[in-house]
């Protein structure tokens, strides 16, 4: 009697994963995408973003549905709260970005995972953003993440996390930056 193992590991298939890395191995142009959002004001600080289309692996595709995300400012920040700050998606974006990868890392490797949930925090002053003070930077003056998992050994859970941080692109961009051009059609 023959044993085929499942490709699905903690809800990633591994066939999938294994398939795409071998793939960008043999054709690294496949690995190129961009992504985008559009943006438009509605009113206040309220404004909506739609993500839909995308390039990558030499081709213009979408995601199945488009995705609205509303931003906006709490009534203590002049706004009408219809929806998270945009650094509160910041703290989104990360704590996405580490889960999705724990997720892959601990499939790759055959570790199982039975929970993973974190709670993100940032720290702004104000002083910044309001022009109040030009010795306080206007973004977050620090992060912080914390994590719970369960599953395997713990040993390896802490060595999924920190092999998920060393690949993740949000912790790449929050903490080293990336260049960003502004072209602006005031006509």
């Amino acid at each position: 009697m023959t044993t085929t193992e499942n490709p699905i590991r903690n809800g990633v298939d591994t066939a999938t994963l294994f398939a795409t890395l071998d793939a960008v191995r043999e054709d690294p142009e496949i690995a190129k995408f961009r992504f985008r959002a559009t943006n438009r004001w509605v009113s206040g600080t309220h404004n909506q973003s739609m993500i839909h289309g995308f390039h990558g692996a030499k081709q213009d595709m979408a995601h199945r549905q488009p995705f609205t995300l509303d931003a906006d400012h709490p009534p203590v920040l002049v706004g009408s709260d219809h929806g998270p700050t945009p650094v509160e998606y910041v703290l989104h974006a990360l704590a996405a970005c580490l889960t999705a990868g724990i997720a892959n890392v601990a499939a790759a490797r055959g570790i199982r995972l039975t929970e993973v949930s974190s709670t993100v925090e940032g720290d702004i002053d104000l002083l910044g953003i309001l022009g109040l003070s030009d010795d306080v930077r206007n973004g977050y003056q620090g992060i912080r993440v914390s994590f719970v998992l369960r599953g395997d050994d713990p040993d390896k859970l802490r060595k999924v996390v920190e092999r998920s941080r060393r690949r993740s692109a949000v912790f790449d961009i929050v903490t080293n930056g990336v260049p960003v051009s502004i072209d602006v059609d005031a006509g």
